[in-house]
């Protein structure tokens, strides 16, 4: 359902800060954990928690917003980093991408949320078809944005299961995009700069067909 976090470079921030004896590798936070795979270990569990919560709270007709997004980013990891829930305020990059700057990120999701959120959701009453489509731009949109210091993707997973099961599917399997198929799924993200969700709508029909 999530795959393992990724440190990502930033510019200097108190979002940048690292907890004090993790060598730098483990981002400040409220637990004073300093172990990678005990962060990793808590991240997951409060994940689990989230998808508990999330499944009970957003009925087959809500039409999701960027505060239901804020929402579910502190309902994840608000117990473990202070800036849960709120849009970065640090430069982010990953895989030679630089993602919006954290000047634009209100704006842009503001713009998200009432253009690709508003035609997308709800998902209730769609064909597969028009589920695969909304799943692809609704993703491929926010992981450019990128709105958030940490757990970008697997807020963009959470969304993603949600919405399917707004038309009654399971939460979905994301084994194809991992491991050798994270190349394809980084792919079909980088055609989402052209507005070009073709790539990831075939991604979302295979992860469908492997969740059904």
């Amino acid at each position: 359902m999530n795959r393992p976090p990724t440190r990502y470079s930033t510019s200097g921030n108190p979002e940048a800060q690292y907890e004090p004896g993790s060598r730098k590798r483990v981002l400040r936070n409220l637990t004073g954990i300093t172990s990678i795979r005990t962060m990793e270990l808590a991240e997951t569990w409060c994940l689990k928690d989230t998808y508990e919560e999330a499944a009970r709270r957003y009925a087959p007709t809500h039409r999701f917003t960027e505060t239901d997004i804020r929402n579910l980013h502190k309902l994840w990891l608000g117990r473990i980093y202070p800036w849960a829930g709120q849009y970065r305020t640090v430069d982010i990059s990953r895989d030679g991408h630089r993602f919006a700057v954290p000047r634009l990120v209100p704006g842009l999701m503001a713009e998200f949320s009432g253009d690709v959120l508003k035609r997308g959701t709800p998902c209730k009453g769609m064909k597969d078809s028009g589920l695969v489509a909304a799943l692809a731009e609704v993703h491929v949109e926010f992981i450019l944005i990128h709105p958030f210091r940490e757990g970008n993707g697997r807020v963009a997973r959470l969304l993603a299961d949600l919405m399917a099961r707004q038309t009654g599917w399971p939460w979905l399997s994301y084994q194809s995009i991992q491991g050798k198929g994270y190349p394809r799924y980084l792919g079909a993200i980088k055609a989402g700069l052209d507005r070009n969700y073709e790539p990831m709508s075939r991604i979302f029909s295979g992860i469908l067909a492997d969740s059904g």
